[in-house]
């Protein structure tokens, strides 16, 4: 059975994003989510000048202002929202840098959209802004007709449309960061999107910053983890994977425990060969 299969490669978020539309779509629709990616890496990004690092600017002077750029109000409002999800473990503004510093410190206005700061800080999305991007995609691409799509922002952040085209989920398997030959978890996702965070390899290159900081104590994260969440909202993956990989263990416990959408914690210090049943901790 042959069928039609669209792709789209390019660099954006500092990671490569492959967007696959199978049946249903047009090329139009798939440029405009690779448009709604970009709109979001050049709303998002810290590397450049953009929103962000306008507000980042009067954020460290110690001054509030009044956001007028619609992406990062809705990336705001979703941060806020994920920040209470998670207890506050997830929280882009913490940063060790900045004396500890974090989303606490933060007030935030979505119906102003006013934010500023009871102590100097900066904001940094990270993964988070991945999940988002897809997210955006998405909308684009079932608002056109797609029913069957699989988006990838750097193979740690996943977002899929529908059925596999041949039926089904769509199936992936979560590697060991550190162990070529070994699988931590099998999944299938139908329209979910998957995020995978971990202390192993390229998560360590940046320790100071949010992604590996504990907010209840400042503490930098080195145990070896890999943390995957899998939900309906990519924002909500990568918020919550970010969060089980910072947690301590009571934190692990309650982000575990609670629903919906399947979240793994694995701990990758110990010498056993790692399965899904003997690795994912329930913080006991």
């Amino acid at each position: 059975m042959s069928i039609a299969a669209q792709v789209e490669r390019f660099v954006a978020m500092g990671t490569r994003i492959e967007l696959h539309v199978f049946g249903v779509g047009s090329a139009d629709a798939l440029v405009a989510a690779r448009r709604a990616i970009e709109a979001v890496d050049d709303a998002l990004t810290i590397h450049r000048p953009s929103p962000t690092t306008a507000v980042n600017d009067d954020l460290l002077a110690g001054r509030g202002v009044a956001i007028d750029d619609p992406l990062l109000i809705a990336a705001l409002v979703a941060v806020q929202d994920a920040h209470g999800l998670t207890g506050g473990v997830f929280d882009p503004a913490a940063d060790r840098r900045f004396g500890g510093a974090g989303w606490g410190d933060v007030v935030f206005d979505p119906r102003t959209a006013w934010i500023s700061a009871t102590r100097p800080l900066a904001l940094d999305f990270g993964g988070f802004g991945k999940g988002f991007a897809l997210d955006r995609a998405c909308a684009v691409l079932r608002d056109a007709g797609v029913v069957s799509a699989c988006l990838s922002a750097g193979e740690s952040s996943l977002a899929v449309i529908g059925e596999h085209p041949l039926g089904g989920g769509w199936p992936f398997a979560i590697p060991h960061p550190a162990r070529a030959d070994t699988v931590l978890v099998e999944l299938e996702l139908v329209d979910e999107a998957l995020s995978i965070s971990t202390t192993v390899g390229a998560g360590t290159r940046a320790p100071e910053r949010a992604a590996m900081i504990r907010p209840s104590d400042g503490a930098i994260v080195t145990a070896a983890r890999c943390a995957v969440a899998v939900d309906r909202n990519g924002g909500r993956a990568e918020a919550l994977s970010t969060a089980l990989l910072v947690a301590d263990t009571e934190q692990a416990r309650r982000l575990l425990d609670g629903g919906p959408g399947r979240r793994f914690l694995y701990d990758l210090s110990k010498e056993a060969a790692p399965t899904v049943d003997v690795t994912r901790m329930q913080a006991a």
